[in-house]
């Protein structure tokens, strides 16, 4: 038993990378930075024509790029699927370029997918999200574009800053809310 647990706790030597906005980066950095087999998130933005664009230009709503995350993960540990399905909880996937008080396209439910794979199985899981929403799933669903990171300060924004009023009142419910359903693939769970 020892050796089986040992092998899927033990990460591959090969990655993948997946790249989600739902909404304010921090967000969704802060619920996947908990997840087993996640390596490093990265907060920035993609999918707009501009290049190296800074967060004034994102914030403004017309340099066209989202904000995402950039997840490098091990699929031996946590599938794409996976990330997903968490995805689809801890964001509205049913709200055109909104998330709470944030709203613009920057803040768009968007999937970039790296591969024809992902694509695929992207397509399937918003079938299968669907089921829990009762309004339609407006979750963009595009090929992976140039990504640019955010900003130092941006990045592990919730961590560093946990008693900051958003982190708080905004971030802190959804990541309670993450851990208490999917404890069973968080990083320190037994």
């Amino acid at each position: 038993m020892q050796n089986i647990q040992n092998q899927i706790l033990t990460p591959s030597l090969e990655t993948e990378t997946a790249t989600l906005g739902g909404g304010c980066f921090w967000c969704v950095e802060a619920v996947y930075q908990d997840l087993r087999g996640v390596l490093k998130v990265e907060s920035g933005y993609t999918g707009g024509p501009s290049e190296n664009p800074t967060y004034k230009e994102v914030c403004s709503g017309f340099s066209g790029h989202a904000e995402v995350i950039q997840i490098t993960f091990d699929p031996s540990i946590i599938s794409f699927q996976e990330l997903l399905r968490v995805f689809f909880t801890v964001h509205d996937p049913t709200t055109l370029n909104r998330q709470g008080n944030d709203v613009g396209s920057q803040y768009r439910s968007v999937i970039y997918f790296h591969s024809k794979a992902q694509e695929i199985a992207a397509k399937t899981i918003i079938q299968e999200a669907q089921e829990a929403w009762d309004d339609p799933i407006v979750t963009e669903l595009s090929a992976a574009q140039k990504f640019y990171k955010a900003e130092v300060y941006h990045q592990n924004y919730y961590k560093d800053n946990p008693n900051q009023g958003y982190c708080s009142f905004i971030i802190a419910p959804k990541v309670r809310k993450f851990r208490e359903k999917f404890r069973e693939k968080l990083k320190n769970a037994n």
